[in-house]
């Protein structure tokens, strides 16, 4: 009994293949090769495959200029966020930082839909279409600040949680770039409604999204000044730096003692003899023993 074999291939015939045959369909697909992009009208071209991938240029803000005619390029910017096409979305985020840098009053009716789109394409597995949403959103913060907190949708909230996400990242360049956003959040911002943001991530499950915003939040503690401290909560604060002192990652702890200096100095600096008493006292009514003990002993050289 005949053997059949294995795989795909179809069954052996008992007549061995002539060899014109087989010369005939070597040059069958010798011509079919020869073929591909030969410019036939008969035929339909196939698709040619590059052996480079498209390159995209990362334009600084000041490289940018403004649109000779904004009004009407604004009708068509949603639309070439929203294409299918990723190039046009990145063309179409560049747009967009156009407008935040000369522009911003014609971007504020529709700053919700352009967050999105950005969040959305920060998620998008394309590192020139997470890294052009990144740079869009620094030119973002610096031009509306505050004003993005006035939308009463989601948005920035999903904004914070993707570049705090992105700066995780082990991609240096995406890495990098969200820590500049981050840094322009901060600087442009108030330090009061971006603490209120930020905080909530102070005890995100992953610790290094964890550490990241710990990082941010020690940057807006030190430019606030007490009576901040204690509108956002003073023992909010002092316990949220207790618990980053307790964290696994180096750059959360070290975060933490930032915190904790920053508000050491607010509260006393109109004291002159019972620093430590006060702060000691301050530490003992909001937290356990031990944690205040820790506390204590990072100011004791301050």
């Amino acid at each position: 009994m005949a053997l059949r074999p294995i795989d795909n291939a179809l069954p052996i015939t008992s007549e061995r293949p002539k060899k014109q045959s087989k010369t005939i369909i070597s040059a069958h697909k010798e011509k079919q090769v020869v073929d591909i992009g030969v410019n036939d009208e008969n035929i339909a071209p196939l698709p040619q495959q590059s052996s480079t991938e498209v390159s995209i240029d990362y334009i600084s803000s000041e490289s940018l200029e403004p649109f000779q005619d904004p009004d009407s390029k604004i009708q068509g910017l949603v639309g070439g966020l929203e294409s299918k096409d990723w190039l046009k979305v990145c063309e179409s985020l560049n747009d967009v930082r156009r407008f935040a840098l000369y522009h911003s009053n014609l971007l504020l009716s529709i700053l919700d839909k352009v967050v999105l789109v950005m969040v959305k394409a920060m998620k998008n597995p394309r590192s020139a279409l997470i890294k052009t949403s990144i740079m869009a959103s620094s030119d973002i913060f610096n031009a509306f600040g505050v004003k993005l907190f006035d939308s009463t949708s989601d948005s920035i909230n999903q904004l914070l949680l993707q570049l705090l996400l992105k700066a995780c990242q082990d991609k240096k360049f995406v890495c990098e770039e969200a820590e500049r956003a981050l840094l322009a959040m901060v600087e442009a911002m108030a330090p009061l409604p971006l603490l209120q943001k930020l905080n909530a991530y102070a005890g995100h499950s992953n610790p290094r999204v964890r550490a990241k915003a710990a990082i941010f939040i020690s940057k807006c503690v030190s430019k606030m000044d007490l009576k901040g401290m204690e509108e956002f909560g003073s023992s909010v604060l002092i316990q949220t730096a207790s618990n980053l002192l307790n964290d696994k990652l180096p750059e959360a702890r070290e975060a933490a003692r930032s915190i904790v200096v920053s508000l050491y100095e607010a509260f006393t600096e109109s004291r002159e003899d019972d620093k430590q008493e006060f702060w000691q006292s301050f530490c003992q009514s909001n937290l356990p023993a031990i944690h205040a003990q820790a506390m204590l002993r990072i100011v004791s050289f301050t």
